[in-house]
């Protein structure tokens, strides 16, 4: 085992869990804190990952402002989403196996709408950091992770910031406990919610900017990672913001590890065996409660 590789296997993995951190922090609030099970949200990593690259290739726009630009149109997209799940499903009490079999729907629907509009062909970016690298000693710091994960760093940040010090944020950390005790308030629980799953959908904006960043993307890639995303909600602990980027940075570190030193097909087995490994002796995850 050589200093220098795995120095760098770390580093990478370090850059990689911010990626991650990005992807699952949607999760982390429709799931961890709302109790809705949207396995569609990779789908929309993916759509916000078209959006950045159709402003890249039509107009120049760096991919991350075109996804910043598109946040408004992502937030309004998640709370009409939320409104037609809410009015079909939650307020009939049908939220379970019928809200799953939705967002499913919402998946294949969006997976099929961009492969009749855009094909199944892979599809990247321009931009000037994309091929650079910073080198530190032996440490490589490739622009094209370490863009993305100081962008997911501030994300986190901001959403933790609002969580934690605005009425709507702390309304939201809330509405999962005890929602008779929002409407003593005069909160409307069904108002905080979609206001809180707009907010996971506007993430999907950013983290497709960074997807498409690091790697190419084509309309199907989100089913690979609707496995991680929950895995990484699961092991931080449910509604842990903290948690899901400490999850998403060993998940990252133990991936990177095992693709420098044993191969990169003993990579997803590892990080799931981390997952289960904790989950053994902490059910409720790293920082769950």
């Amino acid at each position: 085992m050589s200093y220098d590789l795995l120095l760098n296997a770390v580093t990478s993995g370090i850059l990689l869990g911010g990626f991650y951190a990005a992807m699952a922090v949607g999760i982390s609030v429709a799931f961890g804190i709302l109790d809705i099970v949207n396995i569609a949200h990779p789908a929309f990593i993916i759509l916000g990952a078209y959006v950045a690259w159709l402003a890249n290739t039509q107009f120049g726009i760096d991919p991350i402002v075109a996804s910043i630009v598109a946040l408004p149109v992502f937030y309004a997209l998640g709370a009409l989403l939320y409104q037609v799940y809410h009015l079909s499903f939650e307020k009939r009490g049908q939220d379970s196996l019928r809200g799953l079999a939705f967002f499913f729907g919402i998946l294949f629907i969006t997976e099929v709408t961009l492969v009749l509009e855009f094909g199944v062909d892979y599809r990247y970016v321009q931009a000037s950091y994309i091929q650079q690298s910073w080198h530190f000693g032996v440490v490589d710091l490739p622009l094209r992770m370490l863009v993305p994960c100081l962008m997911s760093l501030a994300m986190l940040a901001v959403l933790q910031l609002f969580l934690m010090n605005t009425f709507m944020g702390r309304a939201i950390m809330a509405v999962a406990q005890d929602q008779f005790a929002l409407r003593l308030m005069a909160a409307d629980p069904i108002r905080i919610k979609r206001v809180a799953f707009a907010i996971s959908i506007a993430t999907a904006s950013l983290a497709g900017a960074f997807l498409i960043i690091i790697q190419p993307v084509e309309p199907s890639m989100g089913r690979d990672y609707i496995g991680l995303v929950f895995a990484i909600c699961v092991l931080g602990g449910l509604g842990s913001l903290a948690g899901t980027l400490l999850a998403a940075m060993l998940l990252g570190v133990a991936e990177s590890f095992t693709a420098t030193f044993y191969g990169p097909s003993w990579a997803p087995a590892v990080s799931f065996g981390l997952l289960l490994l904790t989950l053994a002796f902490r059910p409720s995850g790293i920082l769950g409660r």
